[in-house]
């Protein structure tokens, strides 16, 4: 019995819905597919205010899912501070900031000949 394969898309969107349930913020879905440089196929990058909302979140992402279309993270690390969890997804990396660590890093501007697309917040 052959396995499911899962698109990147859909595992980009539940991921998006991860990051929701838990409010996470200012989400950039930066896809990566026409640069041949780049490690992977998409970045989802969001942000948190505190150390306890970017742990909810990353737990959110990887419970949800899992839950909803059965796909594990390969890794994840970050989770003894919590200033910048990243969750490896194969062709997608995920990143949960702190805002201070985000605007640090500024991962966008790194990337920023990809296509991003700005998730809006959920009021």
């Amino acid at each position: 019995m052959k396995k499911k394969s899962v698109e990147n898309e859909e595992i980009v969107q539940n991921i998006i819905e991860g990051i929701q349930e838990k409010k996470g913020e200012k989400i950039v879905v930066v896809n990566l597919n026409k640069l041949a440089e780049a490690p992977c196929s998409y970045f989802v990058i969001c942000q948190g205010n505190s150390n306890t909302q970017v742990n909810s979140i990353a737990i959110s992402i990887k419970d949800y899912v899992t839950e909803k279309i059965k796909v594990k993270p390969y890794a994840m690390d970050g989770f003894e501070n919590c200033q910048w969890i990243a969750m490896d997804y194969g062709q997608i990396i995920v990143h949960v900031f702190q805002r201070e660590s985000r605007e640090f890093y500024d991962i966008e501007h790194l990337w920023e000949d990809a296509d991003l697309v700005r998730i809006p917040d959920l009021d």
